[in-house]
């Protein structure tokens, strides 16, 4: 069966509501899945920073550990 460019309008016409539905779904997953990516690099990076002002010895190690333990939420999903 070959599906012409009408027939291809006519299904989506009728679905309609569906097809946008979709696509909105599809984004959300699409975007909160960059966001995750972006604030695991985020958190990644002040980690680095923060051992690098402990391997100077501008910070100590527990001054250190507080600051790492200040951004971790307790909830997890």
């Amino acid at each position: 069966m070959i599906l012409l460019a009408t027939d291809v309008a006519e299904l989506l016409g009728r679905n309609m509501f569906w097809v946008i539905v979709g696509a909105i779904a599809i984004c959300a997953i699409v975007f909160g899945c960059v966001k995750e990516m972006v604030t695991a690099s985020a958190r990644e990076k002040t980690r680095r920073e923060i051992a690098a002002y402990i391997a100077e010895g501008s910070m100590t190690p527990e001054q250190g550990e507080r600051l790492m333990k200040a951004g971790e939420s307790s909830e997890e999903c």
